[in-house]
Order: C-alpha cells, then sequence, then structure tokens
C-alpha cells in the first residue's frame, strides 16, 4: 500500500528554588516544610492518570476469541442505491476459552438473519447489533474441539457513515462503486474494494483484524457484461435467465480478511505468465496496448524476488488491476493488486511509463504482508518497510546500483522531511488510529534501516534471513521480534542493540564529522553525535570510509558506539580526501564542512553516480560564480548517469553564464536532445535550446514535436510555441488540440494563456473533464488562469461552478486544495468567496483544512 501526528504525553516539569544556604541547622519538620514551599511535586493522582493512559491508550494486537477458518461469500449488488446484498457463510472454532457469545465486525449493516448450523438444522440466533459488530449470543459453550458453522443474511451499505482515512488511503468505505448511474461521461460503471486497515467489514462480516487469516470463497452475481476479478482461481461462471452472471471464485490458501477484494467493470483482460502462474493485466480497453508495456517486467519481477528470497511465488495466480478513483496509490490484495488510475496510460504514454516502483512495491507484499502478515497496525513496517524496500532491490537488479541509490535517497528525504515536524517509534503501540501508521516512518525509513542492515551483514546473511523468516512464519502473522529472531537464528549475532534504536525508538542520528589531514598516511576522522539525546538514541553505528590512490578504491568499516569518537584511519598511503558513507547508506542527518576542492575530487573520482550527483549539487548551491564549475558541469553532460547528465542541464538553466564558459556547448546540447538515451535529459537539453536560440532551432524543434516521447514532444511544442517569431503557431497548435495527455495539453494552455487568446474556454472545460490524478492537479493551475485572466464573466461563472464542485467532491486531498486555491484567481467575483469559505467549513481532512485557513485567513481578517 501506496500524516498524522501522535499526541505525546505531556512531561511534568519539577522546578527547583534556589537560596543561599544558611547556618541555622533545620528540623525534619521544617526540612519537610521547605521542601514543599521550594518545590513542585506532582501529587499522587497526577502519576496515576498518566499511568493510566498509558494502559489505555495501548494498541495491543487484537485478542483472539475465535479463529476463523473459512469464509463463503455470496453477494449481488444494488447499482442505484450502491447496497451489496449479501450471504455470509463463516466457518469458525474457539481459539482457546470456551466461548457462549461471537462477536463479528460489520460496520453498517441491515442484519436480516443470523443462523447457527448444526447437526440438527439451522438455528435463528438472537444478537445485538450497534451498526459496527454483531453479537450472537450461542446456546451453549463451544470449547476449542468444537467447530461452528453461521449464516448471515444482510445488506451493507459502504457509503453510509463516512470517514476520512489517512494520506495513503484516503477513504474508509470498503467498497466503492464508481459511476454507478452511469451519467458520468467518459467515466466507466465499476465496483472495488479497498480492505486495509479494517474496511472490508463494511461490505462482509468477519473478523477483521490483520492477525486473523482463512480460506475463502466469493460468489458475485452481476450483469452479464461486467468482468469479475478477486482473490484466487476463478472455479466456475455461471449463466442466469435475468442477464446477470455468477461468478465463483476460490482462495484455498489462508490469508488476512483485510486482504480479500473483489472487482467488477467492463475490463479488457492482457494474459501474460511466469511459469505456471497466471500474470494477467486488466485495464480499459482504451489503455490495452499501454498496460502491455507498464507491466511488462511482472512475469521478470516475479521470477526475481522469487529467487533472491528463495521462496518461489507462493499464490495460485497474480492479477493486476487499473481502477478509477482509487483511494490510495496501490492495494496488495493477495493474487490481485489494485492500482490508481495514473497507470491507465496509452502506448504512446506508456514509453515514459516510471511505474516499475510501485508495480514491484506491490508485488513484494505478496510475501511480506499477505504470506507473512504483522500480526497489528502497531508493526506495519513488517509489511511496508519491506515492500518499500524491493524498490531499490528491482531497480539494483534491473538498472543498476546508479538508479537504485539514487531512489535511496529520495525516500531518505521523504522520511527526514516528514521527521522535520513528527519523530515516532518504528513500532509504536501508541496511535490514536491505525490509519496514522501509513506514514514516512513506516515506509521510507523502515526502507532504509533494512538497507542499512543489509549493508552491514552481507547480502548472503541478509537474504538467507529474509529466507529464513518466511518459511517460518508462512502464512501467519508476525511481529518485530520474529524479525530479529530469524536473523538471530541465521547470522549468529545479537541483533537486539540493532532493533531496539532502530525500530522500537524515535529519531534518527545527526553526525557532526571532520578530518584531521595532518598525517596523510593516517588520516584521523572524529565524529560527533548531536542528535537531541533526551528523545533520540545515541547510535551504535557501522559504518564505512573509503578513499581513492591512482584509480583504485579502498574502504575501511569502523562502528561508532560514543557520542564523540575518534577513528585511525591508517591508510598507509597517502590520501588527500576521505568520504565518509560515500554511497549515503546511513539514515541519518551528516554535518561537514568540506570546501570546494572536496567536491570537486569527489566528482571527478567516485564511482558511485549518487556520490557525484551530491558533489555536482554542492558546487551548485556554493561555488557556481568560480570557474572550475563550468569545468565540472561540462563533465557533467557527458557523464555515464543520467541524472548526473540532468543535474548538469538543470545547473545550466540556473547558471546561465555557464553557457559562455563551456566549449562547444550548443553542439553539446543539440546531440543531448538528438540522442540521449534518457527522455527526461532531451527535455532539459530542449528547454536550454529554446532560451540561446529560439530561431535558430525552431526546424529542429518542429521535427522533435513528432517524437513518440511526450516527455521531448511537449518539450518542443513548448519552445516553439514560446517563441513570437514563429507566424505559424496557432496552425502548429491546432494539431494537437485533440491529445490528452498533460504534457502537450500544458503547452497549448501556457501558449493560450501567454497570449491571451481568446475562444478556448471550450477547449479548458473538456481538458478539465478528461484529466485525472496528477494531470488533473497540474491543469487546473492553468484552467483557473485562463479564466481569470480573460474575464469573461459568462466564462467565469462556468469555470468557478467547475472548481467548486472539484474542490467539494474530488475523492482526492490535494486535488480539492488546489481547486480550493485556483478560486481565489475570482475571489472579486460575486459569491466566489462565500463558494471558498463553505469549502473550507465542509473540508474533513484536517491537513487540508489547515492548508486552507492559511490561504483564507487574510479574507477572514478583513471581515
Amino acid at each position: 500500500m501506496k500524516t498524522q501526528y501522535i499526541k505525546l504525553l505531556p512531561y511534568l516539569m519539577v522546578l527547583f528554588f534556589f537560596s543561599c544556604k544558611s547556618n541555622k541547622t533545620l528540623s525534619i519538620e521544617e526540612k519537610d516544610e521547605e521542601k514543599i514551599e521550594t518545590s513542585i511535586i506532582p501529587s499522587n493522582d497526577d502519576i496515576i492518570r498518566k499511568k493510566e493512559a498509558l494502559i489505555s491508550d495501548y494498541k495491543p494486537s487484537r485478542t483472539r476469541h475465535f479463529d476463523l477458518l473459512h469464509t463463503n461469500l455470496d453477494i449481488a449488488f444494488d447499482f442505484e442505491k450502491e447496497w451489496v446484498y449479501g450471504q455470509a457463510h463463516l466457518t469458525l472454532k474457539p481459539y482457546f476459552f470456551d466461548q457462549n457469545e461471537l462477536v463479528l465486525d460489520a460496520k453498517d449493516f441491515d442484519i436480516h438473519s443470523f443462523r447457527l448450523i448444526t447437526e440438527e438444522g439451522e438455528n435463528e440466533l438472537n444478537i445485538r447489533y450497534d451498526s459496527k459488530q454483531i453479537t450472537a449470543y450461542l446456546p451453549k459453550n463451544f470449547s476449542a474441539n468444537d467447530t461452528l458453522n453461521v449464516i448471515i443474511k444482510y445488506t451493507a451499505k459502504p457509503n453510509e457513515n463516512p470517514k476520512s482515512g489517512s494520506a495513503a488511503i484516503t477513504d474508509t468505505k470498503g467498497l466503492y462503486f464508481i459511476n454507478a448511474s452511469g451519467e458520468e461521461d467518459g467515466k466507466p460503471i465499476q465496483i472495488w474494494t479497498q480492505g486495509e486497515t479494517e474496511h472490508n467489514s463494511k461490505w462482509f462480516p468477519t473478523l477483521d483484524t490483520p492477525n486473523e487469516r482463512a480460506t475463502q470463497e466469493i460468489k458475485l452475481t452481476v450483469d452479464q457484461k461486467f468482468k469479475t476479478i478477486s482473490n484466487g482461481e476463478l472455479i466456475d461462471s455461471k449463466l442466469n435467465a435475468d442477464g446477470t452472471r455468477t461468478d465463483h471464485w476460490d482462495m484455498n490458501l489462508p490469508h488476512a480478511p483485510y486482504l480479500a477484494a473483489v472487482i467488477v467493470g467492463d475490463f479488457v483482460e492482457i494474459k501474460d505468465s511466469w511459469e505456471d502462474i497466471q500474470v494477467n493485466y486488466y485495464v480499459e480497453e482504451k489503455y490495452a496496448e499501454g498496460a502491455k508495456k507498464v507491466f511488462q517486467n511482472t512475469p521478470e519481477m516475479i521470477g526475481f524476488f522469487s529467487e533472491v528470497l528463495g521462496v518461489r511465488y507462493p499464490w495460485q495466480k497474480y492479477d493486476q488491476v487499473v481502477v478509477r478513483d482509487f483511494v490510495s496509490g496501490a492495494m496488495e490484495n493477495t493474487t490481485i493488486s489494485v492500482f490508481m488510475e495514473e497507470l491507465n496510460l496509452t502506448e504512446r504514454e506508456a514509453l515514459d511509463s516510471e511505474w516499475d516502483g510501485i508495480i514491484a512495491h506491490e508485488l513484494f507484499h505478496q510475501w511480506f504482508g499477505n504470506y507473512v502478515t504483522t500480526e497489528s497496525w502497531a508493526n506495519l513496517t513488517l509489511n511496508e518497510a519491506f515492500a518499500n524496500y524491493s524498490e531499490y532491490l528491482w531497480y539494483e537488479y534491473k538498472e543498476g546500483s546508479d538508479e537504485a541509490d539514487l531512489h535511496h535517497i529520495s525516500e531518505m528525504e521523504q522520511y527526514l522531511d516528514e521527521a522535520i515536524g513528527k519523530q515516532v517509534d518504528l513500532i509504536r503501540f501508541y496511535h490514536e488510529d491505525s490509519e496514522e501508521m501509513f506514514d514516512s516512518h513506516s515506509y521510507a525509513k523502515g526502507g532504509r534501516i533494512l538497507h542499512m542492515l543489509r549493508r552491514s551483514i552481507g547480502d548472503q546473511a541478509f537474504f538467507k534471513s529474509l529466507n529464513h523468516y518466511l518459511t517460518k512464519h508462512a502464512l501467519s502473522s508476525v511481529e518485530a521480534h520474529d524479525l530479529r529472531l530469524a536473523f538471530e537464528e541465521v547470522i549468529g549475532m545479537d541483533l537486539n542493540w540493532f532493533f531496539n534504536q532502530w525500530f522500537f525508538a524515535s529519531g534518527h542520528p545527526i553526525l557532526e564529522y571532520e578530518v584531521d589531514y595532518s598525517e596523510k598516511e593516517n588520516l584521523l576522522l572524529t565524529i560527533r553525535q548531536k542528535q537531541d539525546l533526551d528523545t533520540t538514541p545515541l547510535y551504535r553505528i557501522p559504518f564505512k570510509v573509503s578513499w581513492y590512490t591512482d584509480g583504485k578504491r579502498f574502504e575501511k568499516v569502523f562502528e561508532l558506539t560514543k557520542g564523540v569518537q575518534q577513528f585511525a584511519i591508517e591508510n598507509a598511503e597517502p590520501v588527500s580526501v576521505l568520504y565518509f558513507d560515500e554511497r549515503s547508506e546511513l539514515l541519518a542527518e551528516k554535518v561537514s564542512k568540506r570546501g570546494r576542492d572536496h567536491f570537486v575530487r569527489q566528482f571527478n573520482e567516485s564511482e558511485f553516480g549518487i556520490a557525484r550527483y551530491e558533489a555536482l549539487d554542492s558546487l551548485g548551491s556554493e561555488f557556481a560564480d568560480e570557474e572550475i564549475f563550468a569545468e565540472v558541469v561540462e563533465k557533467g553532460l557527458n557523464d555515464s548517469f543520467w541524472s548526473v547528465r540532468e543535474k548538469a542541464l538543470l545547473q545550466i538553466a540556473r547558471n546561465p553564464n555557464l553557457l559562455m564558459q563551456i566549449t562547444s556547448i550548443e553542439e553539446k546540447l543539440f546531440e543531448m536532445a538528438e540522442n540521449d538515451v534518457q527522455n527526461t535529459v532531451r527535455t532539459g537539453a530542449i528547454e536550454l535550446l529554446s532560451l540561446i536560440d529560439a530561431n535558430k532551432y525552431a526546424p529542429a524543434f518542429i521535427r522533435w514535436i513528432n517524437h513518440p516521447s511526450y516527455y521531448v514532444s511537449g518539450a518542443a511544442l513548448s519552445a516553439y510555441l514560446d517563441n513570437e517569431e514563429n507566424t505559424n503557431r496557432e496552425e502548429v497548435s491546432q494539431r494537437f488540440v485533440e491529445e490528452e495527455n498533460i504534457r502537450i495539453v500544458v503547452a497549448l494552455a501556457d501558449y493560450y494563456i501567454t497570449e491571451s487568446i481568446e475562444g478556448k474556454g471550450e477547449w479548458f472545460h473538456d481538458k478539465l473533464k478528461v484529466m485525472n490524478g496528477q494531470s488533473l492537479y497540474y491543469f487546473i493551475g492553468y484552467y483557473g488562469d485562463y479564466f481569470s485572466k480573460l474575464q469573461s464573466e459568462k466564462e467565469n461563472k462556468v469555470a468557478v461552478e467547475n472548481l467548486y464542485q472539484i474542490g467539494l467532491n474530488h475523492q482526492a486531498n490535494y486535488i480539492r486544495a488546489v481547486a480550493f486555491q485556483s478560486l481565489f484567481g475570482f475571489v472579486d467575483e460575486e459569491g466566489v468567496l462565500d463558494k471558498i469559505k463553505a469549502l473550507y467549513e465542509k473540508e474533513e481532512d484536517e491537513q487540508v483544512k489547515r492548508y486552507k485557513e492559511f490561504y483564507l485567513s487574510p479574507y477572514l481578517e478583513e471581515n
């Protein structure tokens, strides 16, 4: 699966007041009296309240009164009411203690009957239902040796009592009807489910907890025109006399209830396979050819992960489905991952597909999360850290270590950004809502911790330990100590210290370091841990230093165990530059005084793309005006790592004087625009050529407009339309008015706005209707700018209403936020401020509401 803040218990401050000493000798009573007068002593009631809070706020794994063995569902759908008509046959047994009540999770149901099946027949049970759980009163005590069969007939109403979710999962309905009435033009009718965290009990009764596990059958009755996809295998499909069809899906291996899923819609099926495993992709027909490209690496991924883990893909099949209006990036239901609509790409768009990371992420969950499952949401990182780290593993295997390291740094920065305002334990049993766990701690920080562990113990030990963990805990639930013990059992080393500081504590190290170069044959490295030790551990950190001599790289491993510690490198040969953590493997903020010569040397000699990228970035920040910088940038344009080439182009854009300092720069940029293997690099080169001489390169821009890559085509179109001396711009733009790709659409939108071209209102309205996801997010700004700039009263009213409806109803919080912001372009028009205020008042996402309040506050103050 691709933030909330934890409320911390307040600390009690005890203040001491000191006075001058007196020669007077105090009696015991007088001493006690002075002590009371000169200090604040916590009362016993205060201490008790704190202790009580620790007990009440603790979120344990759920107590298992029953063991759910099998779920058999028979369900149909009411598209008009958006209801689910269901019958659930559950097979259970008491987990250990005798039971005379059965409590099931079932949110917002109408319960029509609740029957216990015995050898004598079916008995209707007395129940109590509070709209969240059903309590059924059993006719006797049942022991762990007894097996119960119950049948519940119900109607589920997933739209009732909606609740906002988290940044990762924005809604909690569990089951979603998309365009159920069929009235939304261009949007297909679909049904899909999203069970994580405990939302599948919005559409079937169950024990909705991750430490439960059962086999499953689902019979889906739908209109014959629809395709169904669910967990496991389709074992039967029967046509009914009323024009419906009943599909019977069988999941014969046990999995957690939150991983159950159903998808219904008009999908085209693209068949693929890995060995004897079905690997199919389901998308809207328009995107069939694109899906072949987007998901083409999936079989290879399955093979790679099976090999590196030593555990063959464990399920019956693996399907991937792209749906509309998904409430998350993707979801790893067992045997079937569901993806957001951004993965709906045409064949041409798929040429620049960058979705391998999320595809690998959801696939890896089939082992970590589905095959072995966290026992509680407090341990969520046991699912998400591994899925996050799988992205690194895949990039490393498929694209090389430089690509993987770049991804690693991006994830680290994502965590460090979140850590500015939030630092919590990775494993945390104190949280208000399980949705809070879906943050950059559980994902990005967890992935970086696994990376450090791998680098510390080595690949052989790391992957053998993962194999042991998966094998030992197959088809069961785990907590963090199970992972630690699995590693310890393989490598024979105690790892409590590692897990305590990284999994069971908050924060990260801040390492201030300096190198003494006075003794060239024995450098001295000094490291200070500068993090707040009141809230963060003093870390034990294995780390690496490296240097280069005559082009050969040398490396040594040390371990930091103190607040301030010095290390003699004993390098023997003279060394001019020492690199501490050259590949940025450590999850840490590092502080040092490294000058220009250090970064120039680092750029010129490091064999790691990420280190060269860092050097180029640092030089641009601090030494851009110096002559040596131009030499480094020129070399960067020829770097083997595309990201360094891209960074070099960006440095030129930021420092145009470099165009005069780099030899044959135009020829080099033209060659990059024409031939670079990375389309994003070609895009950067085109943009620079347009700044150098837009007239000279106009013929090339016209040619590149026809490039298959939308990156290249969009950049070339923008470059051509930006040049006022091109007299046929309207004619050229007209060739692309039917395009829906955001890169082409933005190029046209910017041209219409910059040139104040009237009569394009319908074009903007039409594009707004077909945009979705990130494309919609980017387009809304242009949409608002066009109408607010032209100031056509009639057109503006339409634009305002469209933005208002998006801001009011769109499922994605970031889309609602940008629509809200765009309305300020019309704020002086009648009634618009009232609409803005209404959007603020009706916003349920607290993070978005704070964002809206920031923009709205000046207008509230005026009133």
